[in-house]
């Protein structure tokens, strides 16, 4: 009990009885505005039961509105609620909201079922609530219900009530009706124009989601920091960083910079966009950041190749005492992956036992890949077999795990018993396949692999799984047939596909295929020095020395340079790089 709340309890307390009835609830709206806990609740509404002014709806409906602004004390909003007479829309639409901020949002949907019920009719500031818990749990089919009753009770064109359809369409993944929703609306405001951005962006839509927020700005709406935040990852994922830097220079220019939330988006933003220095400037100019301030740092640190950065971070996190959660794990432990440190990738699986983590897909994918990469595949085996409920994502890992460690027919026995258990693959689980056709040298078996993805499971083959395909075949001495397959592939060959043919050229020293297929990689990437010194070795394996000295010069007059090789070890959680003619440093 707070020393101010008694203060404050103690002159109320010794004013005659028949002054205080007389005078309703003006001092109990002053006690309950100083209000700071859960004991502090409790001893007004004592105060108020012993004073019987706890038939006053007004203030009851106080009470349960301060009760409700918490978690930590919505139990007992829900038992004060419970227990009252007299019920108006207001104080059922406290509640509900109550649970719509801080869940669990099923409770705010039962508690307007319940309304519904009872006869009382819902208003326009009930439905916002009821349909952003809908779009939360993604519960479709309420979401509808809840929309048909807003057309009979005549709210269908409030503007606050539309937005939030929106939304839940949007959460629901049916842009569609979305659409249908902003195009009905008469009367738009930055909360419907906003909505409409972000449900685009979420989705994956970000052209769409680019169009309506140029649309909104050429009606005169002014985007706030919610509207930035929502259309960043869509220039993130576009790659229009010139148009990310414009939008962090409007933010800038109308005042909203600081926002917390702006900030954790501009970092990410910046992460994505390979500019990790921009990133780390706005995260340390930060006064107050949050978890999520902290993970997109971390992320941008992992997603830059910088791993060690990420996990220095990291232990900063750690002691100054922020709480971790699975999105920070996931990024730490990739970056353990990175960087091949097999000791603290160990010591952040503790971590993960300790806040019970594992239960997580994308940890226990993380986790498994970790101990792959760092060659443990025993680790990475009993990370999979402890699991209580197995996922195409867990076995699609453990698969690719024993690929890329040669236990080739380990990952195609792990592959048939997936299938046997009623699991469909997917295509993260036919690269992993692949690859393990392609370490293990099974031509016949990576073609059956292939036809199967395409005949069984109606898989379109992506780059990963066509350039895994041609390695296999370039490797076993069938490049005219790689050849042949680049050529009917039904997306658009990358470097990584024309890069494995490449390898195979020099495998088995085919010089003339090797020169049209450079001539490809040099097209799609004019600077890349492993190309030319991987032409070079053909050249040279060949006895072509004027064709060496040839790319020699070429490569001098397009400055470009063979980057050392860089080895990088972990002593006692510490790292060290070597580098070719160079002492070991610690980083």
């Amino acid at each position: 009990m707070s020393a101010t709340i008694l203060r404050k309890i103690e002159p109320i307390a010794s004013v005659p009885l028949h002054f205080r009835l007389s005078h309703h609830s003006l001092p109990f709206n002053y006690l309950l505005n100083s209000c700071s806990s859960l004991s502090d609740l409790k001893r007004v509404h004592a105060l108020i039961l012993t004073n019987g002014s706890h038939r006053n709806l007004l203030l009851s409906t106080k009470l349960v509105a301060l009760a409700s602004t918490l978690a930590s004390t919505m139990g007992y909003a829900r038992k004060l609620f419970d227990r009252m007479n007299e019920r108006d829309v207001f104080l059922w639409n406290t509640l509900i909201r109550g649970y719509a901020d801080l869940g669990p949002c099923q409770e705010a949907i039962a508690l307007y079922k319940t309304m519904h019920h009872t006869g009382l009719l819902p208003d326009n500031y009930t439905f916002p609530f009821v349909v952003r818990s809908c779009g939360v749990l993604s519960a479709l089919t309420e979401g509808k219900e809840v929309h048909c009753n807003i057309i009979k009770n005549g709210f269908d064109s409030d503007v606050f009530v539309q937005s939030s359809l929106i939304s839940m369409y949007a959460q629901s993944g049916e842009t569609s009706n979305s659409e249908i929703v902003f195009g009905e609306m008469v009367v738009r405001n930055i909360v419907s124009w906003t909505a409409m951005t972000a449900g685009y962006v979420q989705n994956g839509l970000f052209k769409e989601g680019l169009g309506v927020f140029r649309e909104m700005v050429a009606s005169g709406t002014r985007p706030n920091a919610v509207t930035l935040v929502s259309i960043l990852p869509a220039c993130a994922g576009l790659e229009y960083w010139g148009l990310g830097r414009l939008i962090h220079g409007h933010g800038i220019k109308v005042g909203v910079d600081s926002d917390i939330s702006l900030m954790n988006a501009l970092i990410a933003f910046y992460g994505k966009c390979g500019n990790v220095d921009t990133a780390r400037s706005l995260f340390d100019r930060m006064v107050v950041r949050n978890l999520v301030s902290w993970n997109a740092m971390i992320a941008a640190y992992e997603q830059n190749n910088t791993g060690r950065n990420a996990i220095k971070l990291f232990r900063r996190m750690l002691n100054e005492r922020v709480e971790y959660d699975h999105i920070t794990m996931v990024s730490v432990i990739t970056a353990s992956a990175s960087l091949g440190a097999l000791n603290t990738g160990k010591w952040l699986h503790e971590l993960v036992k300790r806040k019970g983590f594992e239960t997580h897909d994308s940890i226990t994918n993380a986790l498994i890949d970790m101990y792959a990469k760092c060659g443990n595949i025993d680790l990475a085996k009993d990370v999979f077999q402890r699991l209580t409920h197995t996922s195409v994502v867990s076995w699609s890992s453990i698969i690719g795990a024993c690929a890329s460690n040669g236990h080739g027919y380990d990952a195609l026995k792990l592959f048939s018993k997936m299938k046997e258990e009623g699991i469909t693959p997917n295509s993260f689980t036919f690269t992993a396949v692949l690859t393990a056709c392609r370490h293990s040298g099974l031509v016949e078996e990576g073609r059956k692999h292939f036809e199967s993805m395409i005949k069984e499971y109606s898989i379109v083959p992506g780059v990963e799984q066509c350039a895994s395909m041609v390695d296999l075949l370039g490797r076993a001495g069938c490049l005219k047939e790689a050849y042949e397959f680049i050529e009917r592939m039904p997306v658009e060959p990358d470097v990584s596909v024309w890069g494995a043919l490449l390898g195979a050229c020099r495998i088995h020293s085919n010089v003339e295929l090797a020169e049209l297929v450079a001539d490809r990689l040099l097209r799609l990437n004019p600077r890349t020095v492993t190309f030319y010194v991987l032409m070079s070795n053909i050249y040279a394996e060949a006895g072509r020395w004027e064709d060496v000295v040839r790319l020699k010069n070429l490569m001098k007059v397009k400055e470009l340079k063979k980057i050392p090789g860089l080895s990088l070890v972990e002593v006692n959680h510490k790292f060290h790089t070597f580098m070719s003619g160079s002492r070991p440093r610690r980083l």
